[in-house]
């Protein structure tokens, strides 16, 4: 490794300087297979929800926090699937799966890992459904010896390994087998899995954003390398500065931090098409009902001055069909789709017979992106006759009204954007509070439960692309635009981006197996 320069002294400081020296050693020492002996990593929000299955928050940061508890039948890394606790699978047809289990794993209380958990796991989840995966399509879970699991489909489905193979955590049977109400339970048995750390219920601080993660030994693919992690709650102003400091190993950082990073730090960019912000649209509530009134704000705002304003430059317009256009399976006919027209926006205005009545826009505080996208959207109505009152709140309170449809519109964002087309389903159908739960359409709703039963490929994508013109055409939701967004560390851990994202896609590089090493 080349040697820390003079002017790097000189330009970052002592302290800055200090972290170079760190960042060498740290760097070395993982190249010798050395262990980090701690490894913290700051987050603008802190608190994800206490990391047990049913208890974590439904975003990716909280799913992420669980996952170094739990582990999952099959997982991915920055190229693709790859075993977890099955070494190996194969399918019988279009709708069986056989899953053959590593021999030796272990639960961290020392519990034996056998197929019964798994069967356990898929009953269990029918029972008490788990926010992230639908068990039901899961006709029959049958353990065929200790270490093999017989999954039968009640019918093809072609996103199973992405959807439910590599996103179900598996429980431990002789635990949760007692659990009535899986979402309150706080207890430290809540907390063991599987995965390659443990975490005392203490060291979860939900007040200051904090956790704890300590190694566990007894991990089946060896000591993780890292033997403690932490998650703390920082402001994004001060990302560079704690990295610069030494006080943090990695951080979301703004573009403009890059410059005064790089050298120092290792940089990694975030796919455009990882996270997007989008106008959520109460569909169920006038005049948002009319779906005039949706394509008028789709001619309305401006897509192209959002990525060039609130998003610097870095991101993508969004599709009125909410693939992104640098996905494999974007419809190229969304490239005529409700290009910047106030004119046309006026006339279906003028033709519904909208009224002047005021929309309230939820703007979530804090994320200074979502706060400039408020500003320009408010711009954008108003100079087409739409009374505006933005509104900023915390965002879990956006969430939660959006959740429960107490709002007009909301400017939201979710990462996931990515690998399988069910995605486009997900966020069409489900009841999640990131979803347009837009169902109005049976057209659009039909073709998004079936092309999941399609296995060919081509045929497949036929469905996706007519899924798309009818979403564009509906506006049941808005996507403004796939932003491009910035990691920094110092390089003791080989952080990553994993490949179409972890579990059902979550863009973030932190991938429990960069931890262990393998």
């Amino acid at each position: 490794m080349e040697e820390p320069r003079l002017r790097d002294f000189i330009r970052l400081g002592v302290a800055a300087a200090l972290m170079v020296l760190l960042f060498a050693w740290g760097a070395a020492a993982s190249e010798d297979g050395g262990s980090v002996p701690v490894y913290t990593v700051a987050d603008t929000t802190g608190d994800w929800g206490f990391p047990s299955p049913y208890a974590h928050y439904s975003r990716g940061p909280g799913y992420t926090r669980m996952s170094f508890l739990f582990d999952t039948l099959v997982w991915k890394d920055d190229a693709g699937y790859v075993p977890a606790l099955a070494e190996r699978w194969e399918m019988e047809g279009d709708d069986v799966y056989i899953f053959h289990l590593r021999d030796g794993v272990t639960w961290h209380d020392g519990e034996p890992f056998n197929a019964d958990d798994v069967v356990f796991t898929v009953e269990y989840t029918k029972d008490h459904p788990y926010q992230w995966v639908d068990s039901a399509i899961i006709e029959r879970a049958e353990a065929l010896d200790d270490l093999t699991v017989k999954l039968t489909l009640s019918a093809p489905y072609a996103p199973f390994l992405d959807q439910v193979g590599g996103t179900l955590p598996i429980l431990p049977e002789h635990i949760w087998s007692e659990v009535d109400d899986p979402v309150n339970y706080r207890e430290q048995d809540a907390l063991v899995g599987t995965g390659p750390y443990t975490l005392k219920v203490e060291d979860y601080k939900m007040a200051q954003g904090t956790y704890r993660y300590v190694a566990y030994d007894g991990y089946y693919l060896g000591s993780p390398k890292v033997e403690e992690l932490l998650f703390v709650k920082i402001s994004a102003p001060n990302a560079a500065a704690e990295l610069l400091q030494g006080r943090v190993n990695m951080a979301s950082i703004e573009p403009e931090m890059i410059g005064q990073l790089e050298g120092s730090f290792e940089i990694l960019s975030v796919p455009a098409h990882w996270w997007n912000y989008k106008l959520m649209i109460n569909h169920q509530k006038e005049p948002l009902s009319d779906k005039r009134f949706r394509q008028a704000l789709a001619y309305a705002i401006d897509r192209e001055k959002l990525v060039e304003i609130a998003g610097r430059g870095y991101g993508l317009a969004g599709s009125p069909g909410f693939i992104p256009s640098d996905n494999d399976w974007y419809n190229p006919e969304m490239d005529d789709y409700y290009p910047h027209d106030p004119a046309e926006a006026e006339e279906l205005l003028a033709d519904m017979g909208y009224d002047g009545r005021k929309i309230e826009v939820l703007i979530k505080g804090g994320d200074t992106t979502a706060e400039r996208i408020g500003e320009l959207i408010e711009a954008d109505l108003l100079a087409v006759g739409i009374n505006v009152d933005l509104r900023t709140m915390e965002s879990k309170a956006v969430d939660s009204k959006v959740g429960e449809w107490d709002f007009d519109l909301a400017v939201s964002g979710h990462g996931g954007v990515i690998g399988d087309p069910n995605f486009l389903a997900g966020n069409t159908l489900d009841d999640d509070f990131n979803s347009a739960r837009y169902r109005d359409n049976p057209e659009l709703t039909a073709l998004l439960e079936e092309q999941v039963k399609e296995t060919d490929e081509d045929s497949r994508r036929e469905m996706i692309d007519e899924a798309q013109v009818l979403y564009a055409e509906d506006v049941p939701a808005l996507t403004l635009f796939y932003t491009e967004s910035f990691v920094a560390h110092d390089g003791q851990v080989a952080l990553y981006y994993t490949h179409n994202g972890m579990a059902l896609g979550i863009p973030i590089a932190l991938n429990k197996l960069s931890f262990v090493g393998v």
